[in-house]
């Protein structure tokens, strides 16, 4: 459906110099394929799906789409972009229109639809991403998940060969992210193309049928979800799908602030989307703090979670300790409650680590 051949980018700047941000982009995306783009922020990612529905012209190469050179002097865009939907970050729906105004202005405009075909096709796309309530609001009244999802549902209405999808949620609150994600996941199954800049790793995995990792403005790695996040070839993407988020505090004595740290929990669950845990993290850590280990001080509490593993773990490190601080009862106590419970000298003291 889609290839491109030696893409490359530069941005002139006003102060006369360059910056190169795609640099040799070579791939071919068969029809069906959901793929997902990840990659460090800066390397090309949202550009390369710019650049491929011509919004930002690339500086040389080649984009073919379902047979035509799209890039050819002449070709008419519009009749391409018709075919090649795009969702933004920031929604770009019309503000002064309703939400049913919004997604049928495009099909009666640009596909000569009928008012009634256009009405009730958009109506049945409201119904399926879950906004069929919302059909006479304006977006002003709308969240921000709402917002993406009546994108979506534009972006459908113009019965598009292939999606292409930029950072669908990085705009929205932590709380928003998964009613977007779902209603994606359904287009995946749909066997609709789509490709999808994103930085929800298990997302990625779960939804996609091969993931880009771009690095240094090319398709570093390409490859099945099980290639790219269980066997990578190059160290760099290695590194990125095994990102380990962390939330640390020295906690000096009794007098620390454990409001604060309670509320940085709260924080860093919903913002990795880990909310179901708050509640047991919350409790496990006043358990420890208070009961279990209130004689150790100072003491080191991390707060960990690996975003390709779903793994989320707590850690009490206690330095110059050599043995574990957890009688029976406590280590029991523990126990009933977490997924493992990993007692373990280190270097420098005592860990004790606890998978929830």
């Amino acid at each position: 459906m889609i290839s491109i051949r030696h893409l490359s980018k530069t941005f002139h700047n006003p102060d006369g110099s360059t910056l190169t941000v795609l640099k040799d982009v070579n791939c071919d995306i068969e029809k069906g394929e959901v793929i997902s783009i990840i990659g460090p922020s800066g390397t090309g990612k949202s550009t390369l799906l710019r650049a491929i529905n011509m919004l930002e012209p690339p500086t040389a190469g080649e984009i073919w789409f379902n047979g035509e050179n799209i890039m050819a002097h002449g070709y008419p865009l519009n009749k391409m972009r018709q075919k090649m939907g795009m969702v933004f970050q920031s929604f770009n729906l019309f503000e002064h229109k309703t939400v049913l105004e919004n997604i049928t202005y495009a099909p009666m405009e640009l596909l000569k639809m009928s008012e009634r075909v256009a009405k009730d096709e958009a109506m049945e796309l409201l119904r399926k991403v879950g906004m069929a309530q919302k059909a006479d609001v304006y977006p002003s009244s709308l969240s921000g998940g709402q917002k993406q999802r009546v994108a979506i549902a534009r972006s459908l209405a113009m019965h598009p060969d292939v999606i292409l999808f930029d950072e669908p949620t990085s705009a929205l609150d932590p709380t928003m992210v998964g009613e977007v994600l779902s209603v994606i996941r359904q287009l995946a199954k749909s066997g609709l193309t789509m490709l999808i800049v994103t930085h929800e790793m298990r997302f990625a995995r779960d939804v996609s049928t091969r993931i880009f990792f771009m690095n240094d403005g090319i398709i570093y790695e390409d490859g099945t979800p099980e290639q790219i996040f269980e066997h990578p070839v190059h160290s760099a993407t290695k590194a990125f799908v095994n990102r380990i988020q962390k939330l640390k505090y020295d906690i000096d004595s009794d007098n620390f602030d454990f409001l604060q740290i309670h509320t940085e929990i709260n924080r860093f669950c919903i913002k990795y989307n880990i909310t179901g845990k708050e509640e047991l993290a919350y409790s496990l850590l006043k358990e420890m703090l208070f009961t279990h280990m209130r004689s150790l001080r100072p003491l080191t509490f991390r707060l960990t979670h690996t975003e390709l593993s779903g793994v989320t773990a707590l850690d009490f490190m206690v330095e110059g300790l050599n043995e574990s601080p957890l009688k029976d009862a406590a280590r029991e106590s523990v126990r009933r409650q977490v997924k493992e419970l990993i007692e373990e000298p280190t270097t420098r003291g005592f860990r004790i680590k606890l998978i929830i």
